[in-house]
């Protein structure tokens, strides 16, 4: 049976801690983690559906592998999206198991992936973006997918989001890394009102060349818009236009998108 595995290496690429096994390893690293340190998910059949989990604090996701994985642990700043707990203290519990049958070809949220990183390779879903508010980790694309719907404020966690910087070509891509059966979207658009802005209209484009149109409104609660069933590999929000209150900063806290793996 094709194996799986976890190593984490150094700056300087020292392997210190590794673990390998049929089908599932789990890896209890038992020291606390440097600058420079990485995190690299192999198995021996690519693509395919597995279950991730790089730190215990941040939970798993199912996720898409076209190739071998490499995650850089993130200090200072880097590390402002996450739960405080994530990555710290000197006791981690990692986990990469291949998904199964069942698992995968349940109807769920096909955007969620708490594992996605900034130049992220081989795993998805993946976000990205044109603009990311300074740059700054609590306005990175990534957040816009990571599970965390709270909507009532901005800045670090649990209040991370994804931030235009007032452009007003901003975009916003989903990349599934292959093709997916979906019928829903739901967006939970920042609502940390008066210091925020709504938009009142949204573009969504499809890998399939076709687009809509969504009328939105300014609420604090989820935005639901159904399909007929499409086959597509990307999607991207764009045409932002926002409302004519007087904020300049409008921003999206979480899109999930609902469907399937095609049979």
């Amino acid at each position: 049976m094709p194996q799986v595995g976890i190593k984490i290496l150094d700056r300087d690429g020292k392997v210190l801690a590794a673990g390998r096994d049929e089908s599932e390893i789990f890896l209890v690293y038992g020291f606390s983690y440097r600058e420079g340190d990485r995190i690299v998910v192999e198995a021996e059949e690519y693509p395919g559906y597995y279950w991730l989990q790089l730190d215990d604090a941040r939970g798993s996701s199912l996720v898409y592998l076209t190739g071998e994985m490499r995650y850089e642990i993130p200090f200072g700043e880097k590390r402002s999206n996450l739960s405080p707990k994530t990555f710290w203290g000197d006791r981690h519990l990692l986990f990469v198991r291949r998904a199964k049958a069942f698992e995968i070809g349940q109807y769920r949220n096909l955007a969620l992936n708490v594992w996605d990183q900034h130049g992220a390779a081989n795993c998805y879903p993946h976000a990205f973006a044109n603009v990311e508010t300074r740059n700054e980790a609590v306005f990175a694309a990534m957040n816009a997918i990571d599970g965390v719907t709270v909507t009532c404020s901005h800045g670090e966690w649990p209040y991370e989001s994804w931030g235009i910087n007032r452009r007003e070509d901003a975009e916003l891509t989903v990349d599934f890394g292959r093709a997916v059966e979906i019928d829903r979207i739901v967006l939970y658009t920042r609502a940390d009102f008066p210091h925020d802005n709504w938009w009142r209209r949204v573009t969504v484009t499809f890998s399939d060349d076709t687009a809509v149109e969504w009328e939105m409104e300014k609420s604090s609660r989820p935005h639901s818009l159904c399909l007929e069933k499409k086959r597509v590999s990307w999607i991207k929000l764009s045409r932002l236009i926002k409302s004519e209150e007087p904020s300049p900063f409008p921003a999206l806290t979480q899109i999930e998108v609902y469907g399937r793996e095609p049979i």
